[in-house]
């Protein structure tokens, strides 16, 4: 039939996704050639950044371009609600004509500007493999047929899973790159994540007989490869209906994941480059081939960046993310100074992150026993392992008065409180429950992260 030629776009959001574990970032295991091959075709951002975790307000910043002060979404699930006045991706696309669809589980406020929404599960059981990859490509595939079949340029957003706990991704992925026991009764690895207090249950429901900590470490990379290989899929389809030389592909996550690097076991809270460290990579027509950009950029910038690439950039659109599309061009952008992140989830911390300092502040103690106040120099230790904050105290508190700052005229030029000022309690009654109801709640907090 015909088409309008006109841009189509496809924002790919995988959960829990680590940018350091794809091998086009230079992880040591292959675990995404299809995305590499992608890469190669395309411009990989070498430093995007998930501002603010855990999914919910990583997602609201994704597809508003928003950042937590003016959106107001700190934590999943909880009680506030996205303002309707704050336009979404798809609504402005949608309102120019677009084909709106997603395959997304996320709801709530995420099915805002949708002409095409379509939720999908999947098998969950206790041990064994979950195939959550494939159930998502089933609906991100029925979604993209019926996109093609409108005759109208599409926006597609796909929400994928995998490598989201639990890391039980289906043979031949389960043993890639494992291959030996994980009950050893040599290895005591695991006996201190066994024992983390709100996870006892359901670490020991899923791993209660795993003794090395490095299993877990290889099954979340079985589940990327598992997903890279269902990726491809999808790729192939948009090939086969004839769209993909007029449809850009953007990938990212809404955060990554916690190994074993500080002692917050897979998981994806504390504020650390596991965590906020997400990948960027864009793919199509008008997109340059094995382009690596370093300048440091944010998930807030996705939103205006695909506006400017369908043409539909607008100029009294409130973002507090820009366009990288000069980026794409070989353009400069200024440098950000700095970046604020923040997190709500099993803790409350905000940070500053320039190009060389971290500084992290707890807004009350948390389970782990973390310092209230820690400090990493980034160009040497990249790894956060070495807490200058003792010191370092002239650094801290200029960090410290940057985010006090940054706060005050967040708040005065968006007319909105600070997030955490009015969510503390409900927060906290939430997280009380989830501990209190062990498994069967954290079940229900994984469709939501």
């Amino acid at each position: 039939m015909p088409r309008n030629r006109r841009l189509n776009v496809v924002l790919i959001s995988v959960d829990t996704l680590r940018a350091d574990h794809l091998s086009c970032y230079g992880y040591s295991r292959l675990t995404s050639p299809h995305v590499d091959g992608m890469a190669s075709r395309g411009t990989r951002f070498l430093q995007c950044t998930s501002p603010h975790i855990p999914t919910h307000p990583g997602h609201t910043t994704m597809l508003t371009g928003r950042d937590a002060v003016s959106h107001q979404i700190i934590c999943h699930g909880g009680d506030v609600e996205l303002a309707a006045e704050i336009p979404t991706l798809a609504e402005l696309l949608q309102a120019q004509g677009y084909y709106t669809a997603a395959a997304d589980n996320l709801q709530r406020w995420f099915v805002r500007g949708f002409t095409d929404y379509q939720t999908y599960e999947w098998e969950r059981p206790s041990q064994g493999p979950w195939r959550k990859a494939e159930g998502v490509h089933r609906a991100a595939a029925a979604v993209l047929d019926r996109a093609v079949q409108s005759g109208q340029p599409f926006f597609l957003f796909i929400h994928y899973w995998d490598p989201h706990t639990p890391y039980f991704p289906p043979p031949p992925f389960d043993r890639l790159f494992y291959g030996g026991d994980p009950s050893d009764p040599h290895q005591h690895g695991m006996e201190e994540v066994l024992q983390l207090g709100p996870f006892r249950q359901v670490w020991g429901r899923w791993w209660g007989h795993v003794t090395d900590i490095q299993y877990p470490v290889a099954e979340y990379d079985g589940a990327i490869a598992y997903w890279d290989a269902t990726f491809a899929s999808f790729i192939e389809r948009l090939a086969a209906l004839g769209v993909a030389d007029e449809t850009v592909v953007v990938l990212t996550a809404d955060h990554g994941e916690e190994l074993t690097e500080h002692q917050m076991w897979f998981d994806h809270h504390g504020l650390y480059e596991t965590n906020v460290h997400v990948p960027l990579i864009l793919w199509g027509p008008g997109i340059p081939a094995g382009q690596v950009v370093e300048d440091s950029v944010a998930t807030f910038d996705i939103m205006p960046t695909i506006l400017d690439l369908t043409g539909l950039s607008l100029p009294t659109l409130d973002t507090d993310g820009r366009s990288l599309v000069p980026l794409l061009q070989g353009v400069s952008l200024p440098p950000r100074e700095y970046l604020i992140l923040t997190e709500c989830s099993w803790m409350r911390k905000r940070a500053v992150r320039t190009p060389r300092w971290k500084a992290i502040f707890s807004l009350e103690p948390d389970f782990h026993n973390r310092p209230p106040v820690e400090l990493y120099d980034l160009l040497i230790d990249s790894s956060e392992q070495e807490n200058l904050a003792e010191c370092c105290p002239a650094v801290v508190e200029t960090l410290r008065q940057v985010l006090e700052r940054w706060l005050r005229e967040r708040t005065e030029t968006t007319g909105q409180p600070d997030p955490f000022s009015y969510q503390d309690l409900s927060v906290q009654r939430a997280r009380e429950e989830l501990a209190r109801q062990g498994k069967r709640q954290h079940s229900e907090r994984i469709r939501y992260r």
